[in-house]
């Protein structure tokens, strides 16, 4: 459906309730405050800028995106990549149509890339920017005072930037290789690890197995 609702109005359908659900069963209190807040980010600039939308598959897109910062998923890939399958999995399962598992998976696994997400669907491009506005990358201001207000009274901040940087780190102590995909936990791990190296593509280049012409 398109989004008709109020400002302080979460959606409630069947799929968006599981969603919910599903999400406060695996997030930690920190991250699932995140990804609620991502959302109302997300919806209130749709609406402010009269934005035609699906208010329903925003929801899940948005609540379902950290899901690769949980415990349900191998560490083998990218964290945005298996929260994206985590996800499409667990949406399938209650009965999403493929075209929108489509969308969500793209939503999530594009959340921390830059640029890209804004040329997709409304859904897609909200959903970056929701996530974006919760972390710092998009200011704050855009959401209007009010708005930020009752998403803050609704779902504190507390503890969420230990939270999360504890989080993007735990990835590179479960498998150092899957964490040095993501370029946000690279960035963490440069700062956080001690020692930490990042595998720099300068040094992949002129380790190719190519003889260069002079």
């Amino acid at each position: 459906m398109l989004n008709t609702m109020t400002p302080v109005q979460l959606p409630t359908s069947s799929l968006c309730s599981a969603a919910t659900d599903h999400a406060r069963r695996v997030s930690t209190p920190e991250l699932f405050n995140h990804v609620m807040r991502s959302f109302w980010f997300a919806d209130a600039v749709g609406r402010q800028r009269g934005t035609a939308y699906d208010g329903d598959l925003l929801y899940v897109a948005c609540v379902l995106h950290d899901l690769g910062l949980t415990g349900l998923v191998p560490v083998e890939s990218r964290f945005e990549v298996e929260g994206a399958d985590a996800a499409r999995r667990f949406l399938a399962e209650h009965g999403m149509p493929a075209r929108q598992l489509d969308i969500v998976w793209d939503a999530i696994a594009l959340h921390t890339t830059p640029t890209i997400p804004q040329r997709k669907c409304a859904e897609i491009a909200l959903c970056q920017l929701g996530i974006a506005i919760d972390v710092g990358v998009v200011p704050a201001a855009i959401v209007p005072e009010a708005e930020r207000a009752a998403a803050l009274a609704a779902f504190p901040r507390a503890g969420f930037e230990q939270a999360l940087l504890g989080s993007l780190t735990g990835l590179h102590a479960r498998s150092p290789a899957a964490a040095a995909e993501s370029p946000v936990v690279v960035e963490v791990c440069e700062r956080l690890v001690p020692g930490y190296r990042r595998v720099h593509f300068c040094d992949v280049l002129h380790a190719a197995d190519f003889a260069e012409r002079r």
